[in-house]
């Protein structure tokens, strides 16, 4: 059972990236949380130092979908910028869609190409993208986000801790609802929109529930899963639903689909919390009245994420064949705290989310994660704030 669950889980992470749209998608900006590049040693499958010929280093990043998501995969584009802008290097990216069958020729054909770095992710896409490393041990990859614990040798990956990023807007939205903010009502009812009822997306819903729960014990949240990631307007239904029912923040790990969350806020002048990206920065030149109704956004800081394993790279301090866990004390979660967050989040708000954030830094606070648990444990967890 525990397999089928964790095959389904890759399958939502993918799903969950990907969009529908062709854009580029490169209208964000860089979340205010970044990750140190140093501390880790040398080791014997560590890189070599890609810099000591003095040509220019050449990364391509291959996208597991399209970019235009305001998320996921567009973090990644962002920190593949930050590659070129920051450490000089010539940089492609292709977008590979959603046809899973076209992955593994892409790849191929990359990995037969002079690239110094090769560089993906996504968990469905990881288990064609490890099978082509290891065809070609003399190149070497970067995974961006995976859940295969075990890599080959010329592969170094990252995963995330999405349910520390997750306690803290579950706080975030508990706070909210009780505050007063305009468009508010006295309930302590809270909402999440899950794209699919799986193990990767609960992930986000268990770390919501323990953070929501952390600051009040009687929070209730309304739970639904579009069955979908990439259907706004199926979003935006399920969303009016729940702020119809009393919820006045919803939180969505839906991909595509939880834009419609924005759509539903602005429309009822209700709240939302973005997911993987400061989706409010996003949206800020577009649609101001939409970003300013965006508390915060739970984020994979994958740009700095993957700045930081090229800067690894070319210092030779990337250890390949492991993966790597980032979480809110890696620096590879957060939440976003731009303006519209200072502005919605008093004082004492913000101190209580400080506090959080100090004891997940020095781990007093540990937070579950569904990827781990039996199907039960999760309903057991939902069922405790269901209205």
């Amino acid at each position: 059972m525990k397999k089928v669950l964790v095959l389904l889980a890759s399958l939502t992470l993918v799903l969950s990236a990907c969009s529908n749209s062709g854009n580029n998608g490169n209208n964000g900006s860089s979340p205010t949380a970044s990750i140190s590049s140093g501390g880790s040693s040398a080791a014997a499958n560590a890189s070599p130092n890609a810099a000591a010929s003095g040509d220019k280093l050449r990364v391509v990043l291959l996208i597991p979908g399209n970019l235009g998501d305001k998320s996921f995969l567009d973090s990644a584009n962002r920190g593949i910028e930050l590659v070129k802008s920051e450490l000089g290097a010539e940089t492609k990216v292709i977008e590979m869609g959603t046809d899973l069958t076209k992955y593994q020729p892409i790849y191929e054909d990359i990995a037969n190409q002079d690239w110094d770095l090769i560089i993906s992710g996504n968990s469905t896409a990881s288990e064609v993208f490890h099978a082509v490393a290891s065809e070609h041990p003399d190149k070497k990859f970067i995974d961006f986000d995976t859940d295969f614990a075990e890599v080959p040798e010329n592969v170094y990956a990252m995963n995330y801790k999405v349910n520390d990023a997750s306690f803290l807007a579950g706080a975030v939205a508990a706070l909210a609802t009780t505050s007063g903010l305009p468009g508010t009502n006295p309930d302590k009812k809270i909402g999440f929109l899950g794209g699919l009822d799986v193990p990767g997306i609960n992930a986000f819903l268990v770390g919501y529930i323990e953070g929501a729960k952390y600051i009040d014990p009687e929070i209730k949240v309304v739970t639904s899963y579009a069955g979908d990631f990439t259907n706004p307007a199926k979003g935006k239904e399920l969303s009016l639903v729940q702020y119809n029912a009393g919820a006045d923040v919803i939180f969505g790990a839906a991909g595509g689909t939880g834009l419609g969350i924005f759509d539903a806020a602005k429309e009822q002048k209700k709240y939302a919390v973005g997911v993987d990206s400061d989706q409010a920065k996003l949206f800020l030149d577009t649609d101001a009245e939409k970003a300013n109704l965006i508390i915060t956004s739970s984020m994979k800081n994958i740009d700095q994420s993957i700045l930081r394993a090229v800067k690894n790279f070319q210092d030779g301090t990337l250890k390949f064949g492991q993966r790597e866990t980032l979480g809110f004390a890696e620096g590879g979660t957060g939440i976003a705290e731009n303006e519209i967050y200072g502005k919605l989040m008093n004082a004492d708000m913000q101190a209580k989310i400080n506090d959080i954030k100090s004891k997940l830094q020095s781990g007093e606070i540990k937070v579950d994660d569904a990827n781990s648990m039996e199907t039960a444990e999760v309903e057991k967890i939902r069922n405790s704030v269901k209205p």
